[in-house]
């Protein structure tokens, strides 16, 4: 993890964003696959086309944070919320669950060199410009995001 900002706390209070998508998934394999494609769809609408590395990252991105929500955030009967925002020239994915008590780990240890899994994190460190871990506010869970920096596609204006 780069820092512990939380969400949307990057923007200052008198820019409103480019672009905003969000929406809820159940939490299911089925909601985090929905998720991944309807965030690459959307950013190929905001002008990332499929094959650009800004679409790629960040859907690889969005499959790894939503497939953790879907495995370890997973409780019977809530869904799980994205929130994909463009502002500044930042891309910025919020991944949130409702489940508080399972928590990543802010450093991701090594995984064990023959297991199936635990990479996901590593690859999203990887990849993203920052990201970290906040709770929720109001309700239980946590949200987990991730932002990539790209050129900015105008002047924002304060409202």
């Amino acid at each position: 993890m780069k820092s512990a900002t939380p969400p949307n706390e990057h923007l200052p209070q008198c820019v409103a964003p480019e672009h905003e998508f969000t929406m809820r998934f159940t939490s299911t394999p089925r909601g985090a696959r929905l998720a991944r494609r309807l965030v690459s769809h959307r950013l190929d609408d905001w002008g990332h086309p499929y094959t650009t590395p800004v679409n790629e990252t960040l859907t690889l991105i969005t499959a790894e944070l939503s497939a953790n929500a879907v495995r370890h955030g997973h409780v019977p009967g809530r869904d799980f919320h994205v929130q994909l925002t463009l502002a500044e020239g930042i891309l910025r994915i919020e991944v949130t669950d409702t489940r508080a008590e399972k928590q990543p780990s802010p450093t991701p240890l090594p995984p064990d060199s023959l297991s199936e899994s635990g990479r996901g994190l590593h690859l999203v460190a990887a990849l993203a410009d920052d990201w970290g871990i906040t709770p929720r506010p109001a309700a239980p869970g946590k949200t987990v995001w991730a932002q990539l920096r790209v050129p900015a596609g105008g002047q924002l204006v304060c409202l």
